[in-house]
């Protein structure tokens, strides 16, 4: 295949994550954002050493597995890749994706390991506890949108006021919000010439307790009447729950300025407009307090599942045992381990997250944590106690390639990596395996439904499998 030059094919298969294997007659081609079973037209953008890449042009014929989408933004907006697909063909195919991955790790260095499928999620509509909105326009020179990048573009945005994955709290939310803000006229700040005022909205909500915290982020670029505009912006959310519209209920509303030339949603300053600036979420059992910035799982429905299935890959701790947690967040699998373990020690960089953990500990009774705020690579030196478990939750890109001798050296016989990365984790295994660890167990969990994200549960032994 040659680059610019466009091609029709066929896809065989979708590798993780969303890449698409296409066949045309003996060549084959990776392009994201197809399905298996379509036939698509694609540019190749990329061709050497006989692999090419290409970008999806038009899908010439549907799947055979697909049976349409319940959302009006299907295909314009980036975020449900396999919307279009029943819900079981989709647990079908991550399954296969995350079983093939581990396949081609294990391949010659262990015969013997079982791999348990998959587990879906409890909910797979209007699931996510947290969204993070874009200010800009759908088009150049358009009205004012809020809400997702439009499929393959950086600057276009889709008004996503039908989203599927959200409750309807959300969807009122951002209406109320860009119609707010488009009747004023403020400009959005423009992500290349760096002038304009708003930013993002940021919305989380807890799935069991209903509690929501909306952060409005903007540049420091006051416009006129800056703080009638931003008092005006509290009292329309406010007045959402005052006239019965919302099913939950505001715990606080914030103001944050953010003035990075980058675009991600970070805070210079925060002001507190309403309420306070943290809310509650529930996960088996237990209650988290969650602030604006604090990492939590964005499906609380599937995040049970996924740490009943850790706790079990743990066992019986044992009242005298040490786990260590490393990139433990909030605290959410410390405090689960924390009711059978002697002590769990929390390792996170995020400090907002490590205070956190520790007031949710306190408040559900657990003087048995330990959390220590920064990085994992730096704290394992400083830390004197020994763990008898290790779980590993690291993020996207997996355990620091330095971090990972230390992790090994304490050898203990079990440790739990969960993993929302698979090609993350199996180039992680590499080192673990070459070092004397084994896979005993793995199972993907669906966190991400119609997305092509999924996370894994694996068990390595040091040593012999159990039979």
């Amino acid at each position: 295949m040659k680059k610019g030059q466009v091609y029709e094919g066929n896809v065989e298969r979708v590798d993780f994550p969303g890449k698409g294997i296409v066949r045309v007659g003996e060549e084959t081609a990776v392009v994201k954002l197809c399905l298996p079973g379509q036939r698509i037209r694609f540019v190749v953008n990329k061709a050497r050493g006989g692999k090419a890449e290409g970008r999806l042009l038009e899908v010439l014929e549907a799947s055979p597995l697909e049976t349409g989408h319940p959302c009006s933004h299907f295909g314009l907006c980036g975020g449900c890749t396999y919307l279009s697909l029943p819900y079981e063909e989709q647990l079908k195919l991550k399954e296969e994706q995350v079983k093939r991955l581990l396949d081609g790790v294990l391949a010659g260095r262990q015969e013997e390991w079982c791999f348990e499928g998959i587990k879906g999620s409890p909910a797979i509509y209007e699931y996510r506890n947290k969204m993070e909105f874009s200010f800009g326009d759908e088009y150049k020179g358009g009205p004012l949108a809020l809400g997702m990048h439009r499929r393959g573009s950086f600057y276009d945005l889709v008004t996503v006021e039908d989203c599927r994955i959200v409750d309807g709290d959300y969807r009122l939310i951002l209406r109320t919000v860009r119609e707010y803000f488009a009747a004023r006229q403020v400009r959005y700040f423009h992500r290349l010439s760096h002038e304009g005022y708003l930013r993002h909205l940021l919305v989380r909500k807890a799935s069991r307790t209903g509690e929501i915290l909306v952060a409005l982020v903007t540049s420091s670029q006051n416009p006129q009447d800056e703080k009638a505009l931003i008092n005006g912006f509290a009292e329309a959310l406010v007045s959402l729950e005052t006239n019965g519209l919302l099913q939950g209920k505001l715990a606080g509303i914030l103001h944050i300025v953010n003035d990075s030339m980058a675009d991600v949603v970070r805070s210079d300053r925060t002001d507190l407009l309403y309420g306070k600036d943290y809310f509650y979420e529930e996960l088996l059992g237990l209650r988290f307090k969650i602030s604006v910035f604090s990492f939590f799982q964005t499906n609380s429905y599937s995040a049970e599942v996924l740490y009943e299935t850790a706790r079990e890959y743990v066992g019986d701790l044992g009242a005298g045992r040490t786990v260590f947690d490393l990139y433990s967040g909030t605290g959410t699998i410390a405090q689960l381990m924390a009711k059978t373990a002697g002590r769990v020690i929390g390792v996170e960089l995020v400090e907002e997250a490590v205070e956190a953990a520790r007031k949710s500990a306190a408040e559900n009774g657990l003087d048995n944590c330990e959390f220590i705020a920064g990085d994992v690579l730096k704290v394992l030196d400083e830390v004197e106690e020994r763990p008898d478990i290790i779980i590993l939750d690291p993020p996207r890109d997996g355990i620091h390639p330095k971090a990972l001798p230390k992790i090994i050296g304490y050898g203990v016989e079990h440790i739990v990596y969960i993993s929302c990365k698979p090609t993350s984790l199996v180039r992680d295994l590499e080192v673990f395996l070459r070092e004397g660890y084994r896979v005993e167990r793995a199972v993907a969990v669906d966190q991400f439904p119609w997305t092509s994200g999924v996370e894994v549960v694996a068990l390595l032994s040091m040593g012999e499998i159990k039979s």
